[in-house]
């Protein structure tokens, strides 16, 4: 990454934590009326800590490589992005906070080591796994068909794609569960996400309908994505329903959720056939056994995508 870019991401970063950063409930995975709840925060991010409770578990550590014990490290490649993954509440000079980090250290804990985090962009996480840069990424990865053909999951969320809009603007009524609704509008999105992916294997679906395609505009940053939306060079985000719903419950966002189009599951990240995936499932499933798990959902404020157990690989919901 040149100087430059770095620069741009930490300007970025610094508009996000600049943002009125609110607790809300999220709906029901059922539930696309975009409908949530909020209470601003007194602190630029919630103040339970449930991760310091978390105790190494040696039977979970033993599922550990014999190396990755005795190095007692792991790389992450983390997408630092907006609430409630991961973002930086206090500025980008001070450590990031969010339901992902929360997550990843609570795991980290369980298995007895310590984590490297180094900020990455989203598109360029999954293809550094390949040539071993880190050991796992984080960044709200959603496990789908095509990415298990390269890439290991290991489960901890179920969130998925949705769609808002800026306030105000009725262009797609009160819901959006349909991409024919998106034909002659201007879509903005990240690069390298299923978001993306989704839009452009489905462009055909205007044709079919016989009406004007939508456009796609992608960006490599959120705040890029949600400044476009204001200053109406987009009509229309795509991104994670979490993501959204949060984001719609912060006042200066000025943006409406408009409902869920497909739910995923959402997983750590490694390269195919990592020795690590086994040890991060039953650390995962041991946080949810100890209640960890659910008191770091509700401190973001997505216990509506809490999962029973976690899986590795699962297939690609329907």
């Amino acid at each position: 990454m040149n100087l430059r870019s770095i620069r741009t991401r930490l300007r970025i970063a610094a508009t996000i934590a600049h943002l009125p950063v609110l607790a809300l409930t999220a709906c029901g995975s059922g539930d696309t009326s975009g409908a949530t709840s909020a209470d601003a925060q007194a602190s630029p991010a919630p103040t339970d800590d449930p991760v310091a409770a978390v105790r190494k578990v040696d039977s979970v550590a033993a599922l550990l490589p014999a190396d990755v014990r005795k190095a007692g490290t792991l790389r992450v490649g983390s997408s630092i992005g907006f609430p409630p993954g991961a973002y930086y509440p206090n500025g980008p000079d001070k450590p990031p906070a969010g339901q992902d980090i929360d997550i990843a250290d609570a795991v980290a804990k369980v298995l007895g080591v310590k984590l490297e985090r180094q900020d990455a962009s989203f598109e360029t996480i999954l293809p550094a796994l390949g040539s071993g840069k880190y050991d796992f990424g984080t960044g709200n990865f959603g496990v789908t068909t095509e990415r298990l053909k390269t890439i290991d999951f290991v489960t901890y969320i179920n969130d998925g794609q949705g769609f808002a809009v800026k306030k105000g603007n009725t262009v797609l009524g009160k819901k959006a569960a349909d991409l024919t609704q998106l034909c002659g509008l201007t879509i903005g999105t990240g690069a390298g996400t299923t978001f993306e992916s989704t839009l452009t294997a489905q462009k055909g679906v205007c044709a079919k309908a016989s009406k004007k395609p939508y456009d796609v505009k992608v960006y490599s940053e959120n705040a890029a994505t949600l400044t476009a939306l204001q200053q109406g060079r987009i009509d229309v985000i795509m991104s994670t329903i979490n993501g959204l719903r949060y984001q719609a419950a912060q006042p200066a966002s000025q943006t409406t959720f408009l409902g869920e189009f497909h739910r995923l599951d959402v997983g750590f990240a490694f390269k195919k056939g990592s020795p690590l995936t086994k040890a991060f499932q039953a650390a995962v499933n041991e946080l949810i056994k100890n209640g960890t798990y659910a008191r770091t959902l509700a401190k973001w404020g997505t216990t509506a995508s809490a999962i029973d157990t976690s899986r590795i690989n699962p297939p690609e919901h329907t």
